[in-house]
């Protein structure tokens, strides 16, 4: 398989272990600072009691909402937390639940905040996305935009990130769903792809495969696990995306319209049941597939990622950040021409299992912790 930047470019496919030896770790024990490479400053709680917390996203006035995966998007303004009414009915179990959510670009317009979450009852679920309004302490208007078009029992990698892009469409990721595999080699399956969108749920004209009766017409890129962080690059238009592979092989990958990026039949995962690699990857690279840009070891286990883009954090700007539920920390990846060049680990094992990475429109960073008692933090620089 050819890689996708230009030829003869390094590899950036070497174990983690190099380059954290460089990084500057904290205690455990001391989670309320932490210290970098360039960077020292605080994790300050925001509001805590949340079951297992998945996705933050920012009212113009400073007001927040959080989602928990338990079905809950609350309401967090100052020290303050009210769970809405209004919201979706969402089937919750295993990875199931209520998931992603996005206050719209033009809020300040049209008032939408997006969501995805779980669809369906104990015989099966989808991924589904829908929009709604705030009214007080309630959603209204509530409109179920999209739905994935297969139905699935497990109840395991629904993807479900979202991310609007500047021409008004969005892209929603969907996983596997961790039954079969090769549905992500599957045209017309949306498992194991991202779906690019109108704002109204509705197909744009000018998707890859508008007119292709072997594809769906929602697709914009497949052959993907389970990606749970995507972000778009503001000085370079990159959209950047992390996603999970199985015991090995988490990626991040860089997303071109109408690519197929190899799951399960390239991958440097192995089969969780059997330890052994998976039989239809034959080899790590296959023609007309995608590399990835950068393949995380030892596992990462990557949910949330957010570019850095704030006076508060200099000497990071520019650089991704992407979050770790298994590894329990936040990788600052520095890229230049779409390779990366650096990475360090930030607050490793502060809080836990790291769910989501966003910056807020504050300049500040905000963290999630994926735990029965999880909550929303804030990371301050020290002036």
């Amino acid at each position: 398989m050819q890689p996708h930047c230009k030829k003869g470019r390094p590899t950036s496919r070497f174990f983690l272990l190099t380059i954290l030896c460089l990084a500057v770790s904290l205690p455990a024990a001391a989670w309320e600072t932490f210290g970098s490479e360039y960077q020292q400053g605080q994790i300050v709680p925001v509001a805590e009691g949340i079951a297992h917390p998945w996705a933050v996203g920012f009212l113009p006035d400073g007001r927040k909402l959080v989602t928990s995966r338990e079905g809950p998007i609350y309401l967090v303004d100052n020290d303050s937390k009210t769970r809405l009414a209004g919201t979706p009915d969402v089937h919750v179990q295993n990875q199931g639940g209520m998931l992603d959510l996005v206050v719209h670009p033009d809020y300040e317009a049209n008032g939408w905040i997006y969501m995805t979450y779980a669809k369906g009852d104990s015989s099966g679920t989808v991924p589904a996305l829908a929009r709604a309004r705030l009214d007080g302490e309630r959603l209204t208007d509530l409109e179920v935009l999209f739905e994935s078009n297969t139905v699935t029992s497990p109840g395991r990698h629904y993807g479900s990130r979202i991310l609007f892009l500047d021409d008004g469409t969005l892209l929603m990721s969907i996983g596997d769903r961790g039954a079969e595999p090769m549905r992500a080699q599957d045209p017309l399956d949306h498992s194991g792809s991202l779906v690019r969108l109108n704002e109204d749920g509705s197909v744009p004209e000018d998707n890859p495969f508008v007119g292709d009766d072997r594809y769906a017409p929602e697709i914009y890129s497949y052959g993907h696990r389970n990606i749970q962080g995507i972000v778009r690059h503001p000085d370079t238009g990159d959209i950047w995306v992390t996603e999970h592979g199985p015991r090995g092989g988490d990626e991040l990958n860089l997303i071109l319209p109408g690519r197929n990026y190899g799951w399960p039949v390239a991958t440097l995962g192995r089969d969780y049941r059997t330890e052994e690699d998976f039989p239809d990857a034959r080899a790590r690279h296959k023609e007309g597939m995608e590399d990835p840009v950068f393949e995380f070891l030892p596992t990462l286990a990557p949910s949330g990622l957010a570019v850095v883009t704030s006076e508060r954090f200099p000497a990071w700007q520019g650089n991704l950040l992407a979050g770790g539920l298994r590894a329990e920390r936040v990788m600052r990846i520095r890229i230049e021409d779409q390779e990366v060049v650096h990475m360090e680990e930030l607050f490793h094992g502060t809080i836990g299992r790291i769910r989501d990475v966003r910056e807020g429109p504050d300049g500040y960073l905000y963290l999630l912790n994926d735990r029965a008692d999880g909550g929303l933090y804030r990371v301050e620089p020290d002036s």
